[in-house]
């Protein structure tokens, strides 16, 4: 009889979707995972990646019980802007999902969904930050 296994807090993991070398960097870092079933906890986005594809593997993160948090960088949300949108408006929180900036596109704060609750609830602190909401 073989014992189930509960997913704890120190099982959970982040899931990443972003450029060559963010991707690699965090890899790097510790953050890569392959389970016993070939499944990564990343994926390397580049131009023969198609947007479907990212898609997929966004919304497999964002299923899996083992994901915590999910860092895209900024670049990739907007090819999948809508499939983000959704999983934000979806009211989950488990797994977050963070947009992150890349060393090919500068941050962009208005496009963030997490900036964009800022800019919701406190206007001023965007102001602050030269930000216009």
């Amino acid at each position: 009889m073989v014992k189930s296994k509960f997913i704890t807090q120190t099982d959970m993991k982040v899931g990443l979707i972003g450029d060559e070398d963010t991707v690699t960097g965090m890899v790097l870092a510790g953050i890569g995972h392959v389970d016993g079933q070939g499944r990564k906890n990343f994926m390397i986005v580049d131009s023969k990646v198609h947007r479907k594809d990212i898609e997929d593997k966004f919304l497999e993160l964002t299923e899996r019980k083992d994901i915590a948090m999910i860092l895209i960088t900024q670049g990739c949300a907007e090819e999948i802007r809508m499939s983000v949108d959704a999983y934000a408006k979806s009211g989950k929180v488990v797994p977050t999902v963070m947009e992150i900036p890349s060393k090919e596109q500068p941050y962009d704060p208005r496009k963030d969904s997490v900036m964009q609750r800022v800019a919701f609830f406190l206007p001023s602190a965007m102001a602050l930050m030269g930000i216009e909401a």
